[in-house]
């Protein structure tokens, strides 16, 4: 029932975001775990229209849901915060 967040699902998720807004000439290990996504404190400069394709692509890799506009804010706020959220809609398995 312990459920961790792995380097494996970090850069699953640096690689989902790269790939749906197209960014080529960085590497995945460039972007800060912590730092927001947004903002300019982060090796990514995204934008609300970048945020909204983010939403979109996690709900259809992970078959997830997110309606609420202040959930969805907090969750994409860094990888770590996505990562987070990943694994807490995760049921219990092994």
């Amino acid at each position: 029932m312990n459920q961790v967040v792995t380097e494996e699902l970090r850069t699953e998720i640096k690689n989902l975001i790269m790939e749906t807004l197209g960014i080529t000439g960085i590497n995945p290990e460039e972007i800060d775990n912590d730092k927001p996504l947004f903002g300019g404190e982060n090796t990514l400069t995204l934008d609300s229209v970048d945020a909204l394709e983010i939403i979109m692509a996690i709900q259809r890799k992970y078959n997830l849901r997110i309606a609420d506009q202040n959930l969805a804010r907090s969750v994409i706020r860094s990888v770590n915060s996505i990562a987070e959220f990943l694994v807490s809609q995760q049921g219990p398995h092994s």
